[in-house]
């Protein structure tokens, strides 16, 4: 079978692979389309793990094969793949940090090398201890394998709003309108909340309004804190995302976030950043800063609910459309986006 493999940084080698071998409690699934993440863009341009490796995560296929211990799943069967699942007995898992769990972390699907994902090939193996609790999810009839591939994106996602405990009424800050920040708008108006979103692309700006942010503004400008308060009877947002890596973005936020607000960090900062705050500005006041990372198995059914019943329009975030071949020219698009640029999924069955 063909593969993107990651043999170093910024080197993508589109080469002949076994396809992978089936234990008896395992299931293989041809890969039909996969999203181009962030992560895995970090994982290609930076040295974070060791070659080689096959990435690729958000992925929708068809079963090609089952081993003979599988009950409950047949080949041809249309599935979501869920790369992590976790043991659910750790004491991460009883207080529902499902993300810092080891088996979590250290049990993944693949396509070969160390267990990475695995989706940028044509097929992927999926562990037995996935298949056995919950990491297939079937897709329904009607649902498309482009809409299935967001169950996992909206999972992360729908993590971050829960944690933020975002409710009706509230005015949310979403910093940055690439197709993170444009679901997190999404979700926020589901939730009955009203999204304000910044950006520095006017294209993105417009979009973030068409997909049912309140307002949008550039994130330069000078009036920005006071055009946010003007819009919260002078109080500020309850809570701001920060869906972009930024210090400035961060510092913004301070300023916009009500007292007693929420700041929560999606997107993941370089390692060499460090930001400097004045403690007593979160005690005085009582800003609660609060990191958020990866998906949730706890509401695993509901953000397949939400993609598969249509309640945000996943189909509106998608823009470019690539063949696994190049799969090296799609993150040079997502490094360097063009106005039009949100979320790129990648095909192996496009040659």
């Amino acid at each position: 079978m063909k593969a993107q493999v990651f043999r170093g940084v910024n080197q993508l080698s589109y080469e002949e692979v076994p396809v992978p071998e089936l234990h008896a409690d395992e299931v293989l699934v041809q890969v039909r389309v996969v999203g181009l993440c962030q992560s895995d863009i970090k994982k290609i341009r930076y040295p974070l793990y060791d070659p080689p490796r096959i990435y690729g995560h958000e992925t929708a296929g068809v079963i090609a094969a089952v081993g003979k211990e599988v009950t409950g799943w047949q080949v041809g069967q249309r599935v979501v793949v869920m790369h992590h699942i976790p043991c659910m007995r750790c004491g991460y898992c009883l207080n529902d940090n499902f993300s810092m769990c080891d088996v979590y972390k250290n049990i993944s699907t693949t396509a070969g090398f160390v267990p990475s994902g695995g989706g940028f090939a044509d097929y992927v193996k999926v562990p037995g201890h996935i298949v056995r609790n919950g990491g297939l999810i079937p897709i329904p009839e009607g649902v498309s394998f482009e809409q299935a591939s967001f169950v996992e994106p909206t999972n992360c996602c729908l993590k971050a709003v829960k944690k933020a405990q975002v409710t009706p009424g509230q005015t949310i800050l979403v910093t940055g309108a690439g197709p993170i920040g444009l679901m997190f708008i999404m979700l926020v108006k589901y939730f009955g909340a009203k999204a304000i979103a910044t950006d520095l692309i006017p294209a993105r700006i417009e979009k973030a309004k068409q997909v049912g942010a309140e307002a949008a503004f550039d994130a330069r400008d000078p009036d920005l804190q006071a055009k946010i308060f003007a819009l919260t009877e002078g109080m500020g947002v309850d809570t701001t995302l920060l869906a972009v890596p930024s210090e400035k973005a961060f510092f913004q936020a301070l300023d916009c976030t009500r007292k007693g607000g929420k700041i929560v960090f999606f997107a993941e900062f370089p390692d060499e950043v460090e930001i400097p705050i004045n403690p007593n500005i979160l005690y005085r006041r009582e800003i609660d800063l609060m990191g958020s990372y990866s998906s949730s198995y706890r509401i695993q059914s509901l953000a397949t609910d939400i993609v598969f019943n249509r309640r945000i329009d996943v189909d509106a975030l998608i823009s470019d459309r690539y063949p696994l071949q190049h799969l090296a020219d799609a993150v040079e698009r997502a490094i360097a986006p063009t106005p039009d640029t949100y979320k790129i999924l990648i095909y192996p069955q496009f040659k």
